[in-house]
């Protein structure tokens, strides 16, 4: 019997597994299409262990095929792969009963150790497909935001309170929206508030409501945010930094599901599934005695982590395209491109404010670079010039930035001007380690002596911090 079945119109792939799978001992099949898999799978005596396929495939996808083998055999674990890393094949794969979601590149031993896992555990993971009938709502190709789709894929399926922590920019909002559209409440509202935009003395008013007449100007009676959400989410964005009355009745909402309106003496039920999202280490909060414990462990049922731009920098180029092809539909001209230099150059920029950032860049460029080829040259002033304290910590990210803009703003002097800069760093940071004792320094480099005089000399330093005078005359 064959215990794995690998489905993937790409050969070479096919190949790979193949081999892995051997070297293991693992008796395996491969097909070319989802068709030729599920004749086979319609007419063999036994069913594989496991299956391993492709989503994109010429004819039937793989998350068809994932519908047809679950119809079939609905304790079959599949596993699916892609090189497409977008959160809809992700919740698409989880939602349609996948076993594991297997973005491509994969590492192959990675790629042998979740098979293995399969076959032991036989996952009985059920649920309907969901095709992706939208554009991709988040792009990524990061591990740290491949966990993140996982997440809200095994999350399809829950009513459960999440807590997402994130910087400002990174998307908390975006993620909040998606838990919500592919969980059970999809259909009912998804309301949002920034408990931190919000003054405090309107803050309780905004979330529970007000009665007619509870206060100076509240002429009507007012439905809150909770009632707003009733039957969806209610996402509070900035949870961290809402004032500690308020933390008081949340927690009360939370453990007896209902409120009283502002003014109110009638109890408003609400069935209101809760995500909270903040910037702060809310741990740092509790210990300091700005946050109540009891809330913050009602909260962090479920937590989601999403990485800072500086933690992904593989997916700047995936997200550089999809805001340019946005920001061009939006403005209703013709998409631009970013030529290989710049994108290099861009994925060395720390980005502080994350996406966000990114994003408003991609639309700026849209708006004001003169062709439709984006360089380095294009991009704005502060972000060509910075200063040298920005530069990414690992110096080779630092050498392909200065790389790139010396071609795009020096050509023909590129290597030349690096080239002595590099020499001129090494032998200027030796020469302070030993005090300016050049044979030293030259031991330090791993060089001639000669080599550090001959050098010295070229490159101008000869007033850096003058050896003493015996140690010139033996150099």
């Amino acid at each position: 019997m064959n215990t794995v079945w690998i489905v993937d119109d790409d050969r070479s792939i096919r190949w790979v597994i193949e081999k892995a799978l051997s070297r293991e001992n693992i008796s395996h099949r491969s097909f070319a299409s989802a068709g030729e898999a599920l004749t086979a799978l319609e007419t063999a005596p036994h069913p594989p262990k496991v299956l391993v396929s492709d989503i994109r495939m010429p004819g039937e996808s793989g998350l068809g095929l994932l519908q047809r083998v679950k119809t079939l055999h609905p304790h079959l674990p599949v596993i699916i792969m892609t090189a497409y890393s977008d959160l809809e094949s992700a919740v698409s794969a989880f939602q349609g009963g996948a076993f594991e979601y297997l973005p491509k590149p994969f590492d192959v031993d990675q790629a042998v150790a979740l098979v293995q896992r399969a076959i032991a555990q036989n996952a009985h993971q059920q649920g309907a497909p969901e095709e992706a009938t939208v554009a991709p709502e988040i792009l990524g190709q990061a591990p740290s935001m491949q966990e993140v789709f996982r997440a809200i894929g095994r999350l399809a399926q829950s009513h459960a309170t999440v807590l997402i922590n994130g910087e400002s920019g990174t998307g908390k909002e975006l993620v909040a929206r998606a838990l919500h559209r592919h969980s059970p409440r999809r259909d009912a509202p998804f309301i949002a508030i920034n408990t931190a935009a919000i003054p405090r003395d309107l803050l309780e008013s905004e979330l529970f409501g007000h009665e007619r007449g509870a206060f100076t100007g509240a002429a009507a009676q007012r439905r809150g945010r909770f009632e707003q959400a009733d039957g969806g989410t209610l996402f509070l964005d900035e949870i961290g930094d809402m004032p500690a009355e308020l933390q008081t009745r949340l927690l009360r909402v939370l453990s007896d599901n209902h409120f009283y309106r502002v003014g109110g003496h009638q109890p408003v039920r609400a069935n209101v599934r809760v995500i909270a999202a903040t910037h702060q280490h809310l741990e740092d909060r509790v210990r300091q005695g700005l946050f109540r414990e009891d809330l913050f462990h009602r909260l962090n049922v479920i937590r989601l982590r999403l990485p800072p731009m500086r933690e992904r920098r593989e997916d700047i180029p995936i997200l550089v395209r999809h805001f340019l092809q946005k920001s061009a539909q939006d403005l209703g001209v013709e998409p631009k491109r970013v030529s290989e230099p710049a994108l290099k150059y861009l994925q060395a920029l720390p980005f502080p404010g994350n996406v966000r950032q990114l994003e408003n860049l991609c639309h700026w460029l849209t708006v004001m670079a003169p062709g439709q080829t984006i360089e380095v040259a294009d991009l704005p002033p502060e972000m060509r010039d910075r200063p040298e304290r920005e530069m990414p910590v690992a110096w080779v990210d630092g050498l392909a930035v200065e790389a790139d803009r010396l071609i795009a703003t020096s050509p023909g002097e590129v290597f030349d001007r690096l080239t002595r800069e590099f020499e001129r760093t090494l032998i200027r940071r030796a020469l302070t380690a030993t005090g300016g004792r050049r044979i030293d320094a030259a031991l330090l480099l791993g060089i001639g002596r000669n080599t550090i005089t001959r050098k010295i000399q070229e490159l101008g330093m000869e007033d850096h911090r003058h050896p003493p005078a015996s140690e010139n005359a033996s150099s």
